[in-house]
């Protein structure tokens, strides 16, 4: 539960660091990590964790890289201020040979998270889109499939399962897809199938030590206020106190698991040496994105006295729900069972924390 003795910022990092056990913690100790597409939403818990904690787990060096094709974030500056353990590189992976790879060539783990998440975005950049996950993925596995590192972390996404046939819900990882080749979204759903498909590969090939994760609907502090993603834009609805707004009739469903558990979640698997793949997300409870405008509506009233209305609007995109999931919800057992993975905060709470964490930054109407 929420501590409103202490900044939502802090308790989650608390809860990332008491997450991991003393075993896994140990194996921080005296490495090097490199962390691509630094900028992102879950790059500001990853960043943040990793610099908090760093003379803890007894951290070497932190170097993060990004193109900030979207802007370069002000915490992401701070932290380079803050920390001496932090190098931060302005770098589009996609033109890996053009970079001086000195300052990357002693890295232990490697977290590969740059692309494009939001399908806003990715359906206006589509092929940067896929060059991050092919070609910067690509040539990353080159340059360490031959050095000794402790792990690689590959971002996939829960759209690899396209829209899953009702029988296949709760979503296991043998779940093979329901996925389209052409269309608005196949930028980043192929791209992140192709992408799985190599680190198999490297990882048979060369013995390396890579874990994928396919994040489920993810949300929290870090996503930018106009990500054009359904978290972000029922935040931003509430802080601006204007109507929440819905582009469909409100009946997709989806389980949305807070990003501090993610991030547990997300470490463990980089911790994790054999190859394998993980559903990162959390079981329940399945609602509707009315449902959530509706938990938003409750925390932005007990928050920031909100008093807007929920309304529905056809997009004005034309292939805004193209291809769009009718439901999402990740079967968690494997990742329970070998990462000891243990998602805890409700929807409810998250909300709430999420609102909380605006309303301390200063994000008011």
């Amino acid at each position: 539960m929420i501590d409103n003795r202490k900044p939502v910022y802090q308790q989650d990092l608390e809860h990332i660091f008491n997450n991991l056990s003393d075993s896994e913690k140990s194996k921080f100790k005296q490495t090097s990590i490199l962390v691509t597409g630094c900028a992102g939403f879950l790059g500001y818990y990853f960043m943040s964790f990793l610099a908090e904690y760093a003379e803890q787990l007894e951290i070497r060096k932190i170097t993060a890289i990004d193109n900030f094709k979207l802007g370069k974030p002000k915490w992401l500056t701070d932290l380079g201020k803050n920390s001496e353990k932090l190098d931060l590189f302005t770098f589009d992976i996609t033109e890996f040979d053009r970079f001086d790879t000195k300052k990357i060539s002693d890295a232990d783990f490697i977290i590969h998270m740059a692309s494009i998440a939001s399908p806003a975005y990715y359906r206006k950049h589509p092929f940067e889109t896929v060059d991050a996950n092919v070609s910067g993925l690509r040539a990353l596995l080159d340059y360490y499939k031959n050095r000794d590192i402790k792990g690689f972390l590959f971002f996939s996404s829960s759209e690899v399962y396209g829209d899953p046939f009702p029988e296949y819900i709760p979503t296991s990882e043998e779940y093979r897809g329901n996925v389209a080749t052409i269309g608005p979204r196949a930028c980043y759903d192929e791209a992140k199938r192709f992408g799985e498909t190599l680190c198999y590969l490297y990882a048979e090939a060369y013995r390396m030590p890579i874990s994928i994760v396919r994040p489920f609907n993810n949300y929290g502090p870090g996503m930018r206020l106009n990500d054009k993603r359904v978290p972000a834009d029922f935040a931003k609805a509430v802080v601006e106190n204007k109507d929440i707004v819905m582009y469909s009739d409100g009946s997709p469903t989806r389980t949305f698991c807070y990003v501090a558990d993610a991030i547990s979640g997300y470490l463990k698997a980089l911790l994790y040496e054999p190859f394998d793949y993980f559903n990162i997300g959390i079981e329940e409870r399945e609602i509707s994105i009315r449902e959530l405008s509706e938990i938003y509506k409750q925390a932005g009233s007990a928050i920031f006295n909100f008093n807007k209305s929920i309304e529905f609007k056809a997009p004005a995109e034309q292939s805004y729900l193209t291809h769009n999931p009718q439901r999402r919800c990740p079967d968690v057992s494997k990742a329970r069972k070998l990462l000891n993975y243990s998602p805890s905060i409700s929807i409810d709470e998250g909300v709430y924390r999420f609102l909380t964490f605006l309303k301390e930054r200063g994000e008011i109407h």
